[in-house]
């Protein structure tokens, strides 16, 4: 059978959607915000890139913690970079703001749309997530990982992919509230490492502290033989991320 033969026929030129001179105009849309958000935080390294739940209230512990790691982080010299929303992003920005380093917020635009918070020395919006989490991804030199939804889970397993594929340098991936993360460790373990879908070695990508000053302590022992910016050979990896 030709392939020809599997295609669809053309449909009436009253039923084709007039949409694809707009597509093709929105491809500069995205190649701008790729353009400006890199000009805007080129000078922000090292960075860490933290995530959580937009659902937690200022009087959670969550929202305590994070608020508290945030500082920490912003004042042994690292910028700090959040969602730049509500809950922990907030909490997040609130701790970095009131330290030595930046407080950078990554912001999105959604249908219901998402209030920037007030504690961001830099804020970028965005009208697209993939070019929102590549920023998060080419500018940290770590990522810490707070309690979240399906939001935070995409940021955690997309960060983890890319380091398993090789696609990105390794960096340190942290996950904060034993009790939080421990039932999706133990699943990874017992399902996707004893049915064979991933390599016991890549669960070695995460690390589960629940202590600020560990947290901070680890980024720094990651990096202890080397500087925190890419490498020449990483940094030529990350133009084909």
């Amino acid at each position: 059978m030709n392939v020809k033969d599997k295609l669809p026929a053309d449909l009436p030129n009253a039923a084709v959607p007039q949409y694809n001179a707009r597509e093709s105009w929105r491809i500069f849309g995205i190649m701008s915000e790729f353009f400006e958000a890199t000009e805007r935080l080129s000078a922000i390294r090292p960075a860490v890139s933290i995530f959580g739940s937009a659902r937690t209230p200022a009087d959670h512990p969550y929202y305590i913690l994070s608020e508290q790691i945030a500082r920490k982080l912003s004042d042994a010299g690292f910028s700090v970079i959040s969602g730049g929303g509500p809950g922990i992003m907030e909490a997040v920005n609130k701790g970095a703001y009131f330290g030595k380093s930046p407080s950078i917020g990554l912001n999105i635009q959604l249908p219901h749309e998402q209030q920037a918070n007030p504690y961001q020395d830099i804020s970028q919006t965005f009208q697209h997530f993939f070019a929102r989490k590549f920023m998060f991804v080419k500018f940290a030199s770590a990522y810490v990982v707070m309690p979240g939804g399906f939001g935070t889970l995409d940021e955690l397993l997309e960060a983890m992919t890319l380091m398993q594929t090789g696609k990105t340098r390794n960096i340190p991936i942290i996950l904060v509230h034993t009790p939080f993360w421990e039932g999706l460790l133990a699943w990874f373990k017992d399902r996707l490492v004893s049915e064979r879908m991933i390599n016991p070695e890549d669960l070695d990508l995460i690390q589960l502290i629940d202590d600020p000053d560990q947290v901070v302590e680890a980024i720094f022992k990651h990096y202890e033989t080397r500087g925190f910016l890419p490498l020449p050979d990483e940094h030529e990896l990350m133009l084909n991320l």
